[in-house]
């Protein structure tokens, strides 16, 4: 999952970003609404954490702009304003779901997990063989048995359970699972692979498909 915080407070948006990774969401920071829109894009978004009161461009805006465009990611729209009408309006302008300020940050990953199950083609439960992710609880499986996963490598194993057989490419997973900040030549995509297929065990359910990428048939 890559989620955008759009937060003027730079303090407050790194906060939330560097909790989101540390839940193994791959998280991009903008602190105005046009640095957002821009953002949204040039990148794919699951979810957009949204503060209304932003300078250069209003988040109501950012909400209109990104909602009229047609843009996958779901939005969750923050603000300080506490009244039933704040929350309709920012509702019908297109936001999926509202957190007031000050909030629990459990409660935002929370939600913004929740919003990411609701992006298109996104089940609550992937499988693939005897593999099963359940994505609401993070827990994966293999022939029954319980998988003990980092948080980045069953970023990568939903990644591949839902391309439901297709095949994902390196920049691609570097792309969903990381962030705007990681090194396109790393070695990072391969060797995170590279631990998962020996916790995942034999056979190798992970194929490679060479000069395209990863794919789990």
């Amino acid at each position: 999952m890559r989620v955008l915080v759009v937060e003027d407070q730079a303090d407050l948006a790194d906060d939330i970003a560097e909790g989101l990774r540390d839940q193994g969401v791959a998280a991009d920071v903008a602190y105005d609404g046009a640095t957002a829109i821009e953002k949204a894009v040039m990148n794919r978004y699951d979810v957009v954490v949204l503060d209304r009161d932003l300078p250069r461009v209003h988040g109501d805006a950012v909400c209109v702009a990104l909602h009229g465009a047609g843009a996958e990611a779901r939005i969750l729209m923050l603000t300080a304003a506490v009244s039933v009408d704040d929350r309709v309006e920012g509702l019908n302008l297109g936001a999926d779901d509202y957190l007031t300020k000050p909030f629990a940050f459990d409660e935002l990953v929370a939600r913004v997990r929740a919003l990411g199950r609701r992006t298109p083609a996104a089940p609550p439960i992937l499988t693939r063989g005897t593999i099963v992710f359940d994505r609401a609880r993070r827990r994966c499986s293999r022939n029954g048995q319980s998988l003990s996963l980092t948080r980045k490598e069953m970023a990568v194993l939903e990644e591949l359970l839902a391309a439901d057989g297709a095949v994902v490419s390196a920049e691609e997973l570097l792309e969903r699972v990381w962030d705007e900040h990681t090194d396109p030549f790393s070695q990072t995509v391969s060797v995170t692979i590279a631990r998962l297929r020996r916790k995942l065990g034999s056979p190798d359910p992970i194929e490679t498909i060479v000069g395209s990428g990863y794919r789990i048939p």
